[in-house]
């Protein structure tokens, strides 16, 4: 029951009162307006002309207040009659109106993209850009910003050295926020020389000195960035260096939660310059009253400005640390202590001394984190410190957690020949050896082994022991595979099994945690955003990933082209884009690419007959190589056995093939966009007649850097169908949905309905046979239905898989000749321009270009979403129809993943 009319029955009268000359009350009706037009949009139209009539009033403050309003109030009816308003806002003499039109363009915007661009706004927006106030200029950068992440490929934002100016320009004089818009604007910006980058950093600098963070860390941001492009020895770059200290330091003297942020962000820029901080160790000295999470990005920073300078009041701090009453932040100083040790050479001896000082404190949790981070420094520096194993060993009936059990067991069996009692020691763990954790199952069953390698008289039986209970009485598949292997080479080739499991192992790296140089650019570029706290690119964690664009670092300052073989001339008049240094050398996929074989998975049915053409070895577009170029594939004879797998039909017997690389260059038999993206024709993967009257149609696609999952879903049943799901299992590129399948009507009988959904590659992986197979289980009213298709490999490759070119020439030369695999494409009827424009607009980029006796020869990159590099050279005679194609793996063998 209720004592007062509902607050939407209130409507009509309260858009009456929007007549009033009470600024305040107009203020409150207003935002009525905003929170209850969702639900009467018929009745917000009455509100129409008021707002006309207040985008004309003499009043600036009311002018802007409907313009705002209108803006806000997301009804479809509204918004073309906010057009004429809005235009005249945008032009309006006074400033607080025109920054606050030109917010609204933004949010205008996303209602409707079409009717902004139709308009004009955008135009307009461009041209605020070089307005007079500077708060007109910040909400103008803003509102472009916002509307360029939505579209990435757009150009909004078309920055030049005028531009630049007029932004720096109103930098000095608008506020903090509208600052902080301006930066992150001049942040995408990559200036055309060093000058011009020292001019931009000499007029940004001042921003250090600002009091609030986040002007701070934008500053930070550009800064950081257009650093890349100074050189080194320029007097200029050792100033910006000690300059960009003080700011970061008194950070830390703000609130706990900001202080977190701030050592997040110090944290990758120590990794990037380490100069920067390197006098500053005093700073990250944890106080009494530190938070635990502040404690702990401390410590971690402490470790990062290690050096041999300071490591003598760095390893006291740390002692200290570890009679703290925290048991985490104890456990994380025991581990810095052995990280010190690894990372400064000269202080290991030190270190080691620390440890065993804490060990002799016989307090739990502090021997076993001591135990851990021995075993550490025993893998740098093998042979130097074994003389402190007795000491370890004294401690082993104290260890009751799985990582330190397992470091010890390490230990016993890595110096057995150096424990007269390692046998009694490892038999005293394999009492409970069920009752232990995978970690230490694993650890004791090769250290065992290594035991009998190195004493096989007196071992015998403790071997034979562990190797049953591994393979005989375990459910764990990693601890059976492993216990089978070991007896397969005891029992067959003691030898070979001495040289594997005793073979010397490498040493462990100094910073085992640093960031990947090329995630640390990126993440430098997200300087003072959620990036940056996460220490995670945006495409990660935002939902969907629409729009978030990679950024990367300006390349350094003197870095000059190669113009050596492969790359005599650069190709077709494309520049070369910066891309990283370091050339991924994952070995997880390639070989399998290399193997991929598109036959369908197994269903139940009864199998589709196969196709007389015959793939290639590098089957790693999806449908053949040729589904990008055009007309048949011969495998050559170079690629041996296990290549060459036959093509299959699809799934439906009247569903065109899709067929080869001839597809892409002739989009007429397949799903074309105009940029001559390829996509496969529809196949049924889910036939009525095995899913109670679905039947699911699909293909993939990549549409704007984003994977996509193109269905068709037809009902043939009796009944409605309703409450769709989807699900997919673990599959080889970690594909999975970006978000929930949306069917918002009802499915009726025998409508069929289109839906698309979008795909991420961040989801769990595990490798499948084929490579490309992916099992999917869709969910509706009657069922769960399960059915298994096949991705074409061609949408995992990314836009940024254009190689710097002196990167690919080294690399190039770097490849073995037997690493190569090589095919024929016959009847493609494209020059070599050609064949490059379709490949570029599927992601494969032409590095270089050059012509031999008559042949022309085009050096390509490509790269999947996993960071796995492809390089390839596709040599054409021009008046040949028929291609030869060469594919090279960057350093990863065939025995992959």
């Amino acid at each position: 029951m209720f004592l007062f009319p509902l607050p939407s029955a209130l409507f009509p009268d309260v858009v009456n009162c929007m007549q009033t000359d009470n600024l305040e009350l107009k203020k409150l009706v207003y935002l009525y307006l905003m929170n209850y037009a969702k639900s009467q949009p018929d009745m917000a139209i009455m509100a129409v002309n008021t707002f006309v009539k207040d985008c004309e009033d003499p009043n600036p403050l009311i002018r802007a207040l409907a313009v705002r309003t209108m803006g806000c109030i997301r009804v479809d009816k509204i918004t073309e009659y906010l057009c004429e308003p809005l235009r005249k806002c945008l032009k309006d003499e006074d400033p607080y109106v025109r920054k606050t039109a030109a917010v609204c363009v933004a949010k205008l915007h996303d209602i409707n993209a079409q009717l902004v661009e139709d308009q004009g706004f955008l135009d307009t927006l461009k041209d605020l850009i070089s307005d007079s106030n500077p708060m007109v200029v910040a909400n103008a950068v803003a509102a472009l910003s916002e509307i360029a992440e939505s579209h990435p490929n757009s150009n909004l934002l078309d920055l030049n050295p005028q531009s630049i100016n007029k932004l720096l320009t109103a930098l000095n004089e608008c506020t903090e926020w509208g600052q902080i818009f301006i930066l992150d604007c001049l942040a995408n910006y990559t200036p055309r020389d060093d000058r011009e980058s020292q001019s931009i950093c000499e007029r940004v600098t001042p921003r250090l000195s600002h009091a609030n963070s986040a002007v701070v860390l934008s500053a930070v941001k550009v800064l950081m960035k257009f650093m890349e492009m100074l050189p080194k020895d320029l007097d200029y770059y050792g100033t910006l260096l000690k300059k960009l200290a003080p700011p970061l330091v008194t950070l830390l003297s703000a609130e706990p939660e900001l202080q977190y942020v701030a050592l997040r962000n110090i944290n990758l820029i120590v990794q990037k310059r380490p100069e920067i901080l390197k006098h500053e160790m005093k700073v990250f000295f944890v106080k009494y009253n530190d938070p635990i999470y502040v404690k702990l990005e401390k410590l971690d920073i402490m470790i990062r400005l290690a050096s041999q300078a300071n490591i003598a009041q760095v390893l006291a701090e740390l002692k200290e640390y570890a009679t703290e009453v925290d048991v985490d932040f104890v456990r994380k100083a025991v581990r810095a202590i052995g990280r010190c040790a690894i990372k400064v050479e000269q202080s290991a001896e030190r270190c080691v001394s620390t440890l065993l000082d804490l060990i002799q404190t016989k307090v739990n949790y502090v021997v076993q984190e001591a135990i851990v981070v021995i075993k550490d420094i025993f893998r740098k520096y093998p042979n130097k410190y074994e003389s402190v194993i007795a000491t370890l060993c004294e401690n082993l009936d104290s260890l009751d957690e799985p990582e330190a059990r397992a470091a010890m067991i390490w230990i016993v069996g890595e110096y057995a020949e150096r424990i007269d009692n390692a046998d009694e020691l490892l038999e005293s763990f394999l009492e409970g050896f069920h009752d232990e954790s995978t970690q230490v199952q694993l650890q004791l069953l090769t250290a065992i082994v290594k035991l009998f390698l190195k004493k096989p008289t007196e071992t015998q039986e403790l071997v034979q022991q562990v190797l049953s209970l591994a393979t005989q009485d375990s459910d764990n598949p990693d601890l059976r595979d492993r216990g089978y292997i070991y007896w397969r080479l005891l029992s067959t080739d003691p030898v070979a099994a001495k040289e594997v499991v005793l073979a010397e192992k490498p040493l462990i790296s100094e910073e085992t945690d640093l960031i990947e140089p090329t995630l640390l650019d990126e993440l430098i570029c997200h300087i003072g955003t959620l990036a940056s706290v996460y220490h995670k690119p945006p495409s990660a964690f935002v939902e969907g990933s629409r729009g978030v664009q990679h950024k990367r670092l300006p390349p350094r300052n003197g870095s000059n082209e190669s113009t050596e073989s492969p790359e005599a001339a650069p190709a077709g008049g494309q520049t070369s884009e910066p891309s990283p240094a370091v050339i991924p050398s994952q070995g997880d996929l390639l070989g399998d690419l290399l193997n991929l074989d598109l036959g369908p998975p197994t269903s139940g049915g009864t199998p589709a007959p196969t196709s007389a053409m015959q793939m290639g070895a590098m089957d790693l577009l999806g449908g053949g190589l040729d589904s990008l170029l055009g007309g048949d594939l011969g495998g050559s004879p170079v690629m041996g056995t296990g290549f060459g797998a036959p093509a299959v039909m699809p799934a439906s017997l009247n569903a065109p093939v899709g067929g080869g690389l001839g597809d892409l260059f002739d989009l007429g038999g397949g799903v074309g966009m105009t940029t001559g993206v390829y996509v496969i024709p529809k196949s049924v993967w889910l036939p009525a007649m095995k899913a109670k009257g679905l039947e699911i149609s699909g293909t993939f696609a990549r549409r704007m850097g984003i994977i996509q999952m193109e269905l068709s879903l037809t009902n043939k049943a009796m009944q409605v169908m309703t409450d769709f799901a989807i699900q997919f299992n673990r599959n080889s590129f970690g594909l999975s949905p970006a978000a929930a399948l949306q069917v918002h009507t009802p499915l009726t009988p025998n409508q069929t309905i289109e839906v698309t959904l979008p795909l991420s590659t961040v989801g769990p992986v595990m490798k499948m046979d084929p490579l490309n197979n992916l099992q999917v289980a869709v969910k509706n009213n009657i069922d769960v239905f399960y059915f298994s298709c096949l991705y074409p490999i061609n949408i995992l490759f990314v836009e940024d898989g254009k190689m710097e070119r002196q990167v690919f020439l080294s690399t190039w030369k770097d490849i073995p000749n037997d690493n190569e695999a090589q095919f024929q494409i016959k009847d493609c009827h494209l020059n070599s321009d050609a064949a490059s424009n379709k490949l570029h607009s599927n992601n494969i980029f032409t590095i270089a270009k050059r012509n031999v006796e008559g042949q022309d020869m085009l050096y390509q990159s490509t790269k999947l979403t996993n960071g796995i590099w492809v390089l390839a050279e596709l040599r054409i005679q021009p008046g040949s129809p028929n291609y030869t194609v060469s594919l090279f793996p960057v350093g990863l063998s065939h025995f992959c993943y």
